[in-house]
């Protein structure tokens, strides 16, 4: 298939602005996938902060990242992404080069836990103004699901009153799969 699919694609926008030295967020550390790979990539100089609000999910993912031995320059947190600025040193402000989260669910998990519209909102506006300019934060959107199709509008609604002078925004998505199938919102920040 020469079109990525939307995990792969996520992936490939996340290493045009990720390298070794700098710092980035996951913000749905989930089973700890995209974790190990922005670990990888802002490698043993750079840092990686990665939240989930439920502690199976950070369990998880440091059992992936021990197994890699890439745990050093992560910081696992049991949290809220809206609350990321009380984790992420303020001199940090201006200087991450990408964020990724996966909403919806835990695979694998509890299907009545989900991430909300107003915390992800709250998380992707206040991203934006950690970003260095040409950073860049990639929402996969699972909208198969009751929550996630009010996630979905509520996000489609926010992201598109952004100032296209500040930020560039990219939907990916496939048209003719059925389902409900995964789309990217990825959020490109234009000014310093």
């Amino acid at each position: 298939m020469n079109i990525e699919r939307v995990l792969t694609f996520s992936k490939t926008l996340l290493e045009k602005v990720t390298e070794n030295g700098d710092f980035a967020v996951d913000a749905t550390a989930g089973n700890g996938h995209d974790t190990l790979f922005l670990a990888n990539l802002v490698g043993e100089k750079g840092h990686l902060y990665s939240f989930d609000i439920q502690q199976n999910a950070i369990d998880e993912t440091y059992n992936r990242l021990n197994e890699a031995k890439k745990i050093e320059n992560v910081t696992l947190i049991h949290d809220g992404h809206h609350h990321f600025h009380q984790y992420i040193p303020f001199e940090l402000k201006g200087k991450l080069s990408s964020a990724i989260f996966n909403l919806g669910y835990l695979p694998g998990g509890d299907k009545k836990i989900v991430t909300t519209p107003d915390t992800t909102i709250e998380a992707v506006k206040g991203l934006l103004q950690w970003l260095k300019k040409g950073g860049i934060i990639v929402l996969v959107v699972y909208h198969g699901h009751e929550e996630g199709a009010v996630e979905r509008d509520a996000l489609m609604q926010y992201v598109a009153t952004l100032d296209q002078k500040n930020a560039r925004v990219l939907k990916y998505e496939f048209l003719n799969q059925k389902n409900n199938p995964p789309f990217i919102i990825a959020i490109e920040k234009s000014t310093p």
